[in-house]
């Protein structure tokens, strides 16, 4: 039996990358900051509840221990994240951006995924088969960046994760570290503007999170295969 961490998964991508999995046969960890709502959704799904916020070192230290206790772990999927916009919902671009701005989404999406992943490999590397997936975005790539989009912490902080996507890959060879791009998916986080929806959107994470021994480590994918970096 396959067990999988999913963090920010009380809704949107986690959620739905839950549900699939679950249905795939893994015992799912279902993580959210709030004890309130991922109860809920842990129950609609089957799933195991872990309260988990990847912003505080004494959450993430709680969690290892209960999910320890649980039986161990094989697949850690990064999947909490945010984006910041102004006070009237507009994306922040160069001229607005501000260090604290920069400081917010850093803390959720780069330190936050750090924290949760040191925490987890002690667990992860006493897998027969450990996998992590970071979960990415298309604006990540430096050679799509001049697509158009002005926003600037978020991308910046996906581009952070794909350079640690492929720094703890080299680091641990025999587990499966990749980094995704869902795709321009409708949720919270853009404020249900994306173009495709989350069965859609999981689509690559769960099948990275499934991935066997002889899978591909280090990389950038979506859909379609290999994202240019």
């Amino acid at each position: 039996m396959t067990t999988t961490l999913i963090t920010g998964a009380n809704k949107g991508l986690g959620h739905e990358t839950a549900r699939r999995l679950i249905a795939a046969g893994h015992t799912v960890w279902l993580g959210a900051r709030s004890i309130e709502r991922g109860t809920a959704a842990a129950a609609e799904l089957g799933a195991r509840f872990v309260q988990l916020d990847v912003t505080d070192d004494a959450s993430v230290a709680a969690a290892v221990t209960t999910v320890e206790a649980g039986g161990g772990l094989d697949v850690l999927v990064n999947n909490a994240g945010i984006e910041v916009r102004s006070p009237g919902g507009d994306i922040i671009g160069a001229a607005e951006l501000t260090a604290d701005v920069l400081r917010e989404v850093f803390e959720t999406n780069v330190f936050g995924l750090v924290r949760v992943t040191h925490a987890f490999l002690p667990l992860l590397e006493k897998s027969a088969a450990p996998v992590v997936v970071n979960v990415s975005s298309g604006l990540a790539s430096l050679a799509r960046a001049g697509d158009g989009y002005p926003g600037v912490a978020y991308p910046t902080s996906k581009t952070a994760v794909n350079m640690l996507t492929v720094q703890f890959a080299k680091a641990f060879p025999r587990m499966r570290i990749n980094a995704v791009e869902p795709g321009y998916t409708a949720t919270d986080l853009n404020r249900h503007q994306g173009m495709q929806s989350v069965e859609q959107g999981a689509e690559i994470i769960v099948r990275m999170a499934r991935l066997g021994p002889d899978g591909p480590t280090g990389g950038y994918f979506d859909q379609a295969g290999r994202l240019p970096w």
